[in-house]
């Protein structure tokens, strides 16, 4: 049995989990050696035990990885394992990273601008969902791949406004892709799915979802995200456990502030009294954004004695930033015509260029060029 074979089989052992799999396999020498080994030896292994060696080394008769394997083919799902090239590289960072990811769409490879997980309560107010829509059609507008669980109230209205943007959106479920949950949800994830995003879980195809399975699932939002932001949480909602995951993970988070008298308040503005970003729009996101490794802004500026730095720039930002400089500013719907691109990839490509300081735009919504000086 080869190492992909092996992970799979593993993710199918629910006593197992990523971290122990990988304690077992620095022991062992691999990940189908693990299955090889004789049960005492797996139970020698420090925190193991005789139950988990017991259904390790009894995989064959608790596991069919052909029938697993044959689920997902019919279904139209990618199984991409920790081995494979494919897996994503933000999520790899991890210390608890899944095994195995259930894909049923296309995961986001390269971006204009970093991917964003969004989260909240399942009862928003009419605030919270007004805030979580803008800021997610705003972030799919930019090209922000959108993470978030598919639950009701928050989630699913972010997931609804970057499909209605054009945006890419990811939804993680906390059950297998042959169980999603909420059933409701099931024409949402197909249109996720059918406009360029992904439905993903670690759990096998017919894994149903429960309490424990929906914290697991928290950490693959934050994972795959550059930074998580939180709309509306109580004190005990499970938006905070995934703001918790996200600091643990190294990443950013952001909250959009509440009125004090409301539930769904409390938990992010104790997130915001904590050193969580305070989020008021789009703006506030992508400035935290500029100052982080590896996502320093472009300039157009210059230094000291020194000529401006030559911009690097793809196809369809050189051809915005031709439009800005012969009109000198321009509103998008004048650089959407000008440019001849569509409507999308224009609004993606200006927000690229304006996180990248090199456009700015004024509050009549017209866009121009930042100064070079």
């Amino acid at each position: 049995m080869g190492e992909r074979e092996a992970l799979i089989v593993l993710n199918m052992c629910s006593s197992v989990g990523p971290v122990r799999a990988f304690e077992l396999s620095s022991v062992f020498g691999s990940f189908s050696a693990i299955l090889e080994a004789p049960p005492a030896e797996i139970a020698a292994v420090s925190g193991v035990g005789a139950k988990t060696a017991e259904e390790i080394s009894d995989w064959r008769k608790r596991t069919d990885i052909d029938a697993e394997t044959a689920l997902a083919e019919k279904a139209g799902v990618d199984i991409v394992t920790i081995a494979d090239p494919s897996y994503p590289p933000r999520l790899k960072e991890i210390h608890d990273a899944p095994l195995v990811l259930y894909v049923r769409g296309r995961l986001p490879s390269e971006s204009p601008g970093p991917a964003l997980g969004i989260v909240g309560t399942r009862r928003p107010t009419r605030y919270g969902a007004r805030m979580a829509e803008s800021l997610a059609a705003a972030a799919g507008r930019a090209g922000w791949p959108v993470i978030s669980g598919l639950a009701y109230g928050i989630d699913a209205i972010a997931h609804e406004a970057v499909v209605a943007a054009g945006g890419t959106a990811v939804a993680v479920l906390g059950g297998g892709l042959a169980r999603i949950h909420p059933q409701d949800h099931v024409p949402l994830a197909r249109r996720i799915v059918e406009t360029g995003g992904a439905v993903i879980s670690e759990f096998p195809m017919e894994k149903a979802p429960n309490k424990r399975t929906f914290p697991m699932r928290n950490r693959i939002i934050s994972g795959l995200s550059d930074g998580l932001l939180v709309v509306e949480a109580g004190l005990g909602s499970g938006s905070l456990i995934t703001a918790e995951f996200a600091l643990e993970q190294g990443r950013s988070v952001f909250a959009v502030p509440g009125r004090a008298e409301d539930p769904q308040a409390k938990g992010v503005n104790k997130l915001i009294k904590e050193g969580a970003a305070l989020v008021e729009s789009f703006d506030d996101i992508m400035s935290e954004f500029e100052f982080l490794p590896g996502m320093a802004a472009a300039t157009r500026g210059k230094k000291d004695g020194d000529a401006a730095s030559p911009l690097e720039l793809d196809d369809r930002e050189e051809r915005v930033v031709a439009v800005l400089e012969k009109a000198g500013e321009s509103s998008a719907d004048q650089i959407i015509a000008e440019t001849g691109l569509p409507a999308g990839d224009a609004l993606a490509t200006l927000m690229g260029l304006k996180l990248r300081k090199i456009v700015v735009e004024a509050h009549g919504k017209t866009f121009s060029l930042a100064s070079r000086d």
